[in-house]
């Protein structure tokens, strides 16, 4: 069995006792990086064996692991912090463990981008993960396009040294938006930073940020912030619109999934 566990994403009290259990009866750990993960190991004094595995050899790494697996190996895999596979490796070898029909499993924990739309006290009703920004151009300039019109809070991971670009990123893209920079979740000196995309924020460029934007505000001349889906639906295609288009423009409205929208629209 291969098991992907969540670690601390600052407080090393942030670990499951299941985490624990399942990093003690292991064979192997699979480590971002095992200097990093040793202090979390050496902490709650687990020894095992620690192979690395990160984005510049995940494609290796990935085969040795299925290998160890078929020869009767349980393997954990851990990130430097948080859960792996969220904006960290591990996506490579799930593909390889359902080609090869091996079993994996998750231990659920911390999770800094869930964390941090709770400190920034925006809505989170509703919310979309993007994560870290690509770094082509285009590829960032295409993205985010496609989730500017999203009415979902929007959760972004940056780099320190990229605070400043990314929020001016942001502000050419979206125009004026409530958003707020976390930095230090669950660590003695935890901040929150609350500004609008347009200003000049002042931050100490040390670990990583996660930003937080408000989504894009509904027509207010529609009216459709106070509707439930199902009146969304109604309002669309009362107007003409077919259901499929309207099922795709209250999805993308609401920064929802189309299935969701759908199992509603059947029952329309």
């Amino acid at each position: 069995m291969l098991y992907f566990v969540a670690t601390p994403i600052g407080n090393l009290k942030d670990i499951s006792l299941r985490a624990l259990e399942v990093l003690n009866s292991v064979d192997i750990i699979a480590c971002e990086d095992t200097r990093n993960s040793l202090k979390l190991l050496n902490h709650y004094n687990i020894s095992k064996r620690l192979i690395a595995y990160h984005k510049y050899n995940e494609n290796n790494s990935s085969n040795g692991i299925i290998s160890l697996l078929k020869e009767g190996k349980n393997i954990a895999v851990i990130s430097d912090s948080g859960m792996p596979v969220i904006s960290d490796p591990g996506y490579v070898l799930i593909k390889e463990l359902k080609q090869n029909n091996l079993e994996y499993t998750v231990i659920p924990g911390a999770n800094a981008g869930l964390s941090a739309l709770i400190l920034s006290g925006l809505s989170a009703e509703r919310f979309s993960f993007v994560g870290f920004l690509p770094d082509d151009k285009k590829e960032k300039e295409k993205l985010l396009n496609e989730v500017k019109d999203y009415h979902s809070t929007l959760i972004f991971y940056v780099a320190p040294h990229d605070v400043v670009k990314t929020i001016k990123e942001l502000y050419e893209v979206f125009g004026k938006r409530r958003a707020v920079l976390v930095n230090e979740i669950t660590k003695l000196y935890e901040k929150t930073f609350e500004f609008e995309l347009a200003d000049n924020v002042e931050y100490e460029p040390k670990g990583e940020y996660v930003l937080v934007v408000e989504g894009c505000g509904f027509d207010k001349n529609n009216d459709t912030a106070n509707m439930t889906i199902e009146e969304h639906l109604k309002y669309y295609i009362n107007l003409g619109i077919s259901k499929p288009d309207a099922i795709k423009t209250v999805a993308k409205e609401r920064g929802i999934h189309k299935n969701e929208v759908y199992q509603i629209a059947i029952n329309l």
